[in-house]
């Protein structure tokens, strides 16, 4: 049971994470042109499109994405409290805020180790190969968290220290979540 549960999470994992990314590039005005952008909208098309006749984009921003992503963390969420060995004794109005809130949870952490893999790759990326096709796109993700850092934390001879503190204070987040 352990294994079919790790598996779930796995693919539900995986794909919350490229809904979330897909969200994310949105927001973030990343063009989809590349390869990365290509692969997202293939591997999220399935459930975006039909979504997309219920839930409208408003402002700009495509909420399909983001619903496709909470269902599926609902549904995940729902089934670990389903198959939990612990006797539960809410109501059902409690089970359905207790499922609710682990799938709000499980979204927020996801998007946050978006964010911390984003930095880390575009700190590796700025000292190996600074031109590389996904730069664009990394720093296009990055630079919502990096600017109002590099604000208050200044370049010392060169290196931008701003990587490091956005992790950092991901990391107090993440404790908190």
């Amino acid at each position: 049971m352990q294994a079919v549960f790790f598996l779930l999470n796995a693919v539900v994992s995986f794909f919350c994470t490229l809904f979330l990314l897909r969200f994310m590039m949105q927001m973030a005005r990343v063009s989809f042109a590349g390869q990365i952008g290509d692969f997202v909208v293939k591997t999220t098309n399935w459930a975006v499109k039909p979504l997309r006749r219920i839930v409208p984009g408003m402002g700009g921003v495509d909420w399909a994405s983001l619903i496709a992503a909470l269902w599926l963390q609902l549904m995940l969420s729902a089934l670990v409290i389903s198959l939990s060995p612990m006797e539960l004794t809410a109501d059902s109005a409690g089970m359905v805020l207790m499922i609710l809130m682990l799938a709000i949870r499980g979204l927020i952490r996801l998007a946050i180790y978006i964010v911390i893999g984003a930095l880390i790759l575009q700190a590796v990326l700025s000292w190996i190969n600074p031109f590389s096709p996904v730069a664009p796109l990394v720093n296009q993700l990055s630079r919502p968290i990096l600017d109002p850092i590099r604000r208050f934390v200044p370049s010392i001879s060169g290196v931008d220290l701003s990587p490091l503190v956005a992790i950092l204070l991901l990391q107090v987040v993440l404790m908190f979540v």
